[in-house]
């Protein structure tokens, strides 16, 4: 009697499933793995539309029918076995699992889909959606999910299920639970061999993001309980969506102190949404677009390059060295990997050394705005083990969390306030920074990870800025740390009347005119999301190779720096011989070429030259702080190509032609 009664409860998911996941079915059938854990998803839109009253039965009461439709879909896939041809070679499979995604039904609503710091108990038993960052995510451990026992007096076999939130104990029945017509009311059972099925099972705890949040509170966070297929999908770090069911967490028993219930979320189905915020799409049109934008500008590239530059930090008046030097350090050159296998960084690094009120953080924060990923963070609150990892004690075992260097992998760390850091804890980037991987040992944790990371920097001078001495003292930073940063810019705050007249007007105008004015002329201003799409395209679509003259521009101008290299040793590495390479190749993708002319490599000369304090070649472009967008900048150029040009015959004579024969 009760088995008819579960046959008609499976009847109707198994035949919602058959019609409309029918495909989903037939590829699970041609898996070849029978052990493995199989997910079958299920839009909860689709289901209401389909059959209304199961999907209110799977809302109010998801603890029963998340399991049904866990068998109905097993009954399905052996039904869709039984109906395939011959040659197919179908396997039965043990493990499926319906996944619901709740994405554009109803149940995201308020009432089903609060912020974490609004759980209440009247959410317990409903299928419950939250929204956070995941913060930690524990080990994956195995944990059995059931067993069969075989009542003595009657031989009724009977499955029980262990219990999650009682730290999976097993409660037997009192009395036998065979529904027969004369109840056997037998109490001693006994546990059927290899029956017990286990599974993986793994703790992450997911915190409520700091946008959404009111003013003053402090993020909530909740543990979710994820298991089979969901294992291992996400990672610190990554922001999601998880659907599941609300249940209480004993604590661990101890002696004399009263037992809690811990919320904690038994996820059914998650869904990461930072994938949407790493790729990003870039239509056809778009591409078009860009195109025929470097098509208009031919003939004068460098004022197309320039029309790009304005884009960036517009709020800002000027500074277009500094604007220059975000857009190449955001773009970065090519990693090179030589036949021993060692590898060449291709990320830039930029420390922007300035006066208070020179728009340091303003900048920091508009290239956290174009990074696909980034973290920012400031000197005075972080430590080393904030910036590289940490080993915590989960549970009685020593695990490791990501720190800000780790999680902004393939990204952008930002440091503000950078002086303000304690020297151990500044140690801790320079690995991080040139060889782009952290190694650690700590609590028997012996690991090394990868960073490949921009770092961007700001940091007030030490005292007044003394142009006569070297960078080291004026930032008090070590030697070695400031030669692993590709660009140093120092924004001086002088005295400047005509400058300060321009800049003030600049910025009331700003406030009068408010609301901005959009205009799609990328000719004149590019929008943010423009930037950003612009940006990605060029780093994934273009690897430029240097070409002779362009080596032998940045040889020349390398070798005069090392002649002259009393003053600013720190600098003048080997190092800057490998800056100057990333950067022309930079530029070479902002101008939208596959090559490295000479206009890329005189212009990494001269984003070079306005970070020395005392320059080899004469300082054409004087404080950073005070450099303007100019009318015509390829006529600009070409005089600082000749100035350059000039300074560096002295070491290698240049034909004045563009043909270099004989490197």
């Amino acid at each position: 009697m009760g088995s008819q009664k579960e046959v008609d409860r499976l009847s109707s998911p198994m035949e919602y499933l058959l019609n409309c996941h029918s495909d989903q079915l037939r590829s699970i059938v041609l898996a070849p793995d029978p052990k493995l854990h199989y997910p079958l998803f299920v839009d909860y839109a689709e289901l209401m539309d389909a059959d209304p009253p199961l999907a209110h039965l799977v809302f109010a009461n998801p603890t029963d029918y998340l399991r049904l439709f866990d068998q109905a879909a097993i009954l399905a896939h052996k039904r869709v076995l039984k109906g395939m041809v011959s040659n197919d070679k179908g396997v039965e499979k043990k493990f499926i699992h319906v996944r619901f995604n709740v994405c554009g039904s109803p149940l995201e609503c308020p009432e089903t889909f609060p912020s974490i710091g609004r759980v209440r108990v009247k959410h317990r038993g409903i299928l419950l959606t939250l929204k956070g960052t995941v913060i930690r995510s524990g080990a994956v451990k195995m944990y059995e999910g059931q067993r069969t026992y075989q009542c003595k007096k009657c031989k009724h076999m009977f499955p029980v299920y262990p219990e999650l939130e009682t730290r999976n104990s097993i409660t037997l029945p009192s009395i036998c639970p065979s529904q027969r017509s004369n109840p056997c009311e037998g109490t001693k059972f006994q546990c059927v061999e290899n029956t017990t099925v286990c599974h993986d099972y793994q703790e992450i705890k997911i915190q409520e993001s700091t946008q959404v949040l009111d003013v003053g509170v402090i993020p909530r966070s909740i543990l979710v309980i994820l298991q089979d297929d969901l294992v291992d999908i996400v990672k610190a770090g990554d922001d999601v969506i998880v659907t599941g069911i609300l249940t209480a967490k004993w604590s661990p028993d101890l002696k004399d102190v009263r037992c809690d219930l811990d919320p904690a979320l038994i996820a059914n189905h998650v869904r990461r949404t930072n994938e949407l915020k790493s790729d990003i799409y870039i239509p056809d049109d778009v591409i078009m677009k860009f195109k025929q934008f470097w098509s208009d500008f031919r003939h004068t590239p460098l004022k197309g390059r320039n029309a790009i530059l304005r884009g960036i930090c517009p709020q800002v008046f000027g500074l277009f060295t500094v604007k220059l030097a975000v857009a190449l350090t955001l773009i970065g050159g090519v990693q090179h990997v030589d036949a021993s296998g060692t590898k060449i960084r291709g990320e830039s690094h930029l420390l922007l050394v300035g006066d208070p009120g020179t728009g340091k953080s303003q900048f920091l924060k508009f290239a956290a705005k174009l990074s696909n990923q980034s973290v920012i963070t400031t000197g005075l609150g972080s430590t080393s083990a904030g910036l590289t990892v940490t080993a915590v004690k989960d549970g009685g075992e020593w695990m490791l969390e990501a720190g800000a260097l780790v999680l902004a992998d393939g990204g952008l760390c930002c440091i503000d306030e950078f002086d303000s850091m304690r020297e151990h804890d500044r140690a801790t980037i320079h690995e991080a920074m040139e060889q782009q991987t952290i190694s650690v040992a700590k609590a028997g944790l012996v690991t090394s990870l990868s960073t490949r990371t921009i770092v961007f920097g700001a940091t007030n001078p030490k005292g007044h800025y003394d142009p006569d001495q070297p960078l080291s003292v004026n930032t008090a930073l070590s030697g070695p740390l400031l030669s692993r940063f590709d660009i140093v810019l120092v924004l001086l705050d002088t005295k400047n009347p005509e400058w300060d007249a321009v800049v003030s007007s600049h910025i009331l105008a700003e406030g009068e005119s408010g609301k901005g004015r959009q205009d799609d002329d990328l000719a004149n201003m590019w929008p943010l999301p423009v930037l950003r799409r612009y940006i990605d395209f060029v780093k994934k679509h273009f690897k430029p190779v240097l070409t002779k003259e362009a080596e032998k521009v940045i040889s020349s101008y390398y070798q005069l720096q090392r002649r002259s290299a009393t003053h600013n040793a720190a600098r003048t590495t080997v190092r800057m011989l490998e800056s100057l390479i990333r950067l022309a190749q930079a530029h070479a993708r902002l101008m939208f070429r596959n090559e490295v002319t000479r206009l890329d490599a005189i212009t990494a000369i001269l984003c070079i030259e306005s970070s020395m304090t005392i320059s080899a070649i004469v300082d054409s472009i004087g404080n950073a702080l005070h450099s303007n967008f100019t009318e015509n900048p390829d006529q600009e150029y070409a005089k600082q190509e000749r100035l350059i040009l000039e300074k560096l015959s002295s070491v290698d004579e240049f034909p004045e032609s563009n043909s270099l024969e004989g490197f």
